[in-house]
């Protein structure tokens, strides 16, 4: 992973966002509702944080239309930048896959109640 261009990609308008959002795994339609953003931009955005590992393919789910739909989920809890003298770190704290069935048991919970 280049330090510098993840950097970038979390510089570009909604990627940040779009991490955020993505605790539970949301299609691009939802993105685009949820965080007020051109669904074409959705689009991209997840592409170019899934290009850099950063996002995934979680799977696909029925939407409210009954059509069969991707839903991304975000691979990174945490991103830690060390600017040094000749170069750039990055360490991530990936996600595990007992976290993301904690947080898909929580979502169920909240919408039921």
């Amino acid at each position: 992973m280049d330090p510098v261009e993840v950097l970038r990609v979390l510089g570009n308008k909604y990627n940040a966002e779009i991490l955020e959002a993505t605790h539970a795994p949301k299609s691009a339609q939802e993105l685009s509702e949820e965080l007020d953003i051109p669904i074409a931009t959705s689009y991209r955005r997840i592409e170019e944080l899934s290009d850099h590992d950063l996002l995934k393919l979680e799977g696909k789910e029925l939407s409210e239309e009954g059509r069969r739909t991707k839903v991304y989920r975000r691979q990174v809890d945490e991103l830690t930048v060390q600017f040094g003298v000749d170069e750039t770190e990055i360490e991530t704290q990936e996600r595990t896959e007992a976290k993301n069935a904690l947080v898909d048991v929580w979502s169920d919970l909240r919408s039921e109640g």
